[in-house]
């Protein structure tokens, strides 16, 4: 069961995602950043709903280090999740049409993990 505290911290993240990607549509000039930051806030609206945040990124940051194919469905999430924020943190220029989508998808996923874990629907979101 989730205590109170995480469950505040995961919602707060997830509604926080979802208004990033919102300005990203809103200022293309910023949508790089703010596209960056959705996703790290959904990965760790994410992290807050399974656990104690700076375990779980231990965790993954390790079996992206030494088992990047694993059969376990969450952890390779995960573990794309990650790669994902580190790849575009490194990226220079981005391809901001994909870039959204890949956000977008992200944060739905992250929506629904949060959403069930939580046990509460977000209204007033897409």
């Amino acid at each position: 069961m989730m205590d109170e505290y995480r469950r505040g911290w995961a919602l707060r993240y997830l509604r926080e995602a979802k208004s990033e990607l919102e300005a990203a549509r809103k200022i293309p000039y910023m949508a790089p950043s703010l596209v960056l930051e959705a996703i790290r806030k959904a990965r760790n609206a994410i992290y807050y709903s399974l656990g104690e945040p700076a375990f779980i990124e231990i965790l993954i940051r390790e079996e992206v280090a030494k088992n990047p194919s694993t059969n376990d469905s969450v952890l390779r999430f995960l573990m794309e999740i990650e790669t994902i924020v580190q790849q575009i943190s490194q990226l220079e220029e981005v391809n901001g049409d994909a870039m959204m989508k890949q956000a977008d998808s992200i944060v739905e996923v992250a929506t629904n993990i949060v959403e069930t874990l939580t046990q509460e629907k977000l209204d007033g979101f897409s």
